[in-house]
């Protein structure tokens, strides 16, 4: 067994030693930037559990380290969102327990075969020394980690009577808090994988009150700093996440310069997918409205911060039609301001969730074997988020993409004056549109011409065709033809590719919004967003 344990911790250091040289974040304005050549760095996470009772990263029992870090980067993502909890730090029976006394707690022979098959250095290893090792081999492959305080008492998260939502809650005392920060802070100082720590995932409950939220961030954030100052902070709102409006009031003074990032999470949760399908484009209006609202707005107010979308999702089994709907509205919105984000979840599978072994996790990106992606699909649909389509003081002009957020492809120029669908990395570029205007190429001549009920739309040098935005969305792109009638871009449904122009879905004659509507509206959602790369 002390054989066992010396090879384990031996692994761990050559993880370490095995990870390229990192940058030290830092931000400036709305930005987080390289601290030492002051570019753009936009993190483009997943997120990744490890924060429930056995304390183990999920899917450890059902593959390689190496080969789970691998698929991260291979899907896109330059980052993890790692999540852990306080307890696993700060009380000393999980601080040196084994991987092997943690799954025996809970019976969990099958999962501890697993390991034992996948990653065999880790059972004999303990709980932080796994995290470790998962760490060193996730800035093995070019991943920052992002490491986030999900809870204290280790345990699925989150409802407002669990005891770990607010400061004084049952397992979420401040002192034992901020000391877990501390040992973590301590734990990674020096590891160039990790850039990040957020004080605390998802505050909630009734306790929550903003003179505590105020006393005890501005308390996390200086104890994260003092320890290991090259760390970004990274700081939540409250009512799970979804509510920074009163930062519009009272700012949140630090005495930190350039570390201070804030989190926001947006679901679709509690409203059900009868209401998306009557009532698409009044929702998501209503829904954007709401994130500008309360967290959004942090990127464009006069002391702006960058805003880090630590948390959206779906069911990526596209059954459930309310994320179906809701996710191409959060798309539309994330994509024109180009925040940094993280999405939930890559983990197919829980070895131990709510009291049940080998859970499936419909959020997922990966399948619960942990064999391929659920959904390559929806992966390729985050494309336009992936890239950096903004970066600050650019000497190039600006342009707009006009993104389908549906379908996650970019509207490209053919050969023949057509328009189609594409990666949104050839996307064409459109000057800036003013409504009821022209919709012109950039250094062109040529403008998109409406083409009547069921036409291929195209370009030419003809730019009669004047466009505006209509129905509450802001996403449908309407001209009038020669007869006077209006009709919005879509996506031809026959090929997904071909951009053509239909009557506009759930708005009437005089363009106004139907109060509910039977059909899908999104196909004719249409969004010009800024770049200036």
């Amino acid at each position: 067994m002390a054989t066992k344990a010396i090879i384990g911790l031996l692994f761990v250091f050559l993880q370490f030693a095995a990870i390229c040289e990192a940058i030290t974040l830092s931000t400036s304005s709305r930005w987080i930037i390289d601290q030492g050549t002051g570019n753009r760095v936009k993190l483009t996470c997943a997120n990744w559990a490890a924060h429930m009772e056995p304390m183990i990263p999920e899917g450890l029992e059902k593959k390689p380290v190496s080969y789970i870090a691998s698929q991260i980067a291979k899907l896109g993502f330059n980052c993890v969102r790692l999540t852990w909890a306080t307890y696993m730090f700060t009380r000393p029976e999980y601080v040196n327990l084994k991987v092997s006394e943690s799954l025996d707690r809970y019976s969990l022979a099958a999962a501890k075969s697993g390991i034992g098959k996948n990653n065999p250095q880790f059972l004999e290893m303990s709980v932080i020394d796994v995290q470790k090792a998962v760490v060193g081999e996730l800035g093995k492959n070019n991943l920052m980690v992002v490491l986030d305080n999900t809870v204290s008492m280790p345990t699925w998260c989150c409802s407002d009577d669990d005891g770990n939502g607010f400061w004084g809650d049952k397992y979420f005392g401040v002192d034992e808090w901020l000391q877990g920060l501390t040992a973590v802070a301590r734990a990674y100082k020096g590891n160039p994988a990790v850039v990040a720590m957020s004080l605390r995932n998802e505050l909630r409950g009734k306790g929550q009150n903003l003179l505590d939220w105020y006393r005890y961030m501005k308390a996390g954030a200086q104890t994260v700093h003092t320890e290991n100052p090259d760390f970004l902070i990274v700081v939540s709102g409250t009512s799970y996440d979804s509510d920074l409006s009163f930062l519009k009031l009272t700012d949140l003074e630090i005495g930190i310069n350039n570390k201070i990032v804030f989190e926001a999470h947006w679901y679709t949760f509690g409203t059900g997918a009868d209401k998306w399908e009557a009532q698409t484009n009044n929702l998501c209006a209503d829904f954007t409205k709401t994130a500008q609202r309360n967290y959004l707005f942090l990127t464009s107010q006069y002391h702006a911060y960058p805003l880090f979308l630590s948390e959206f999702g779906i069911d990526q089994r596209g059954t459930n039609e309310a994320d179906n709907r809701y996710i191409s509205c959060l798309l539309a919105a994330v994509a024109e301001i180009d925040i940094d984000w993280a999405l939930w979840a890559f983990q197919g599978s829980y070895i131990f969730r709510e009291g049940k072994a080998d859970i499936d996790e419909a959020y997922g990106v990966m399948n619960f074997n942990w064999d391929a992606p659920r959904n390559p699909g929806f992966v390729d649909r985050l494309q336009i988020l992936r890239q950096t389509n903004q970066v600050a003081n650019s000497k190039n002009p600006g342009y707009y993409i006009m993104l389908h957020p549906q379908s996650g492809q970019c509207v490209q120029i053919g050969n023949n004056n057509n328009v189609v669908l594409a990666n949104c990395k050839t996307a064409s570029r459109w000057d800036q549109h003013q409504d009821g205007g022209p919709l012109k190429l950039s250094g062109s001549s040529q403008c998109l011409a409406v083409a009547g009920d069921g036409g291929a739309t195209s370009v030419s040098d003809n730019c009669t065709s004047k466009w505006k935005y209509v129905s509450s969305s802001g996403l449908q792109l309407a001209a009038q033809d020669g007869m006077g009638k209006y009709f919005c871009l879509e996506m031809k449904g026959s090929d997904h590719s071909t951009v053509i122009t239909k009557k506009c879905l759930c708005v009437g004659d005089d363009l106004r919004d139907f109060s509910t509507c039977a059909d899908n509206p999104e196909v004719q959602w249409f969004k010009l967003v800024p770049a200036n790369v």
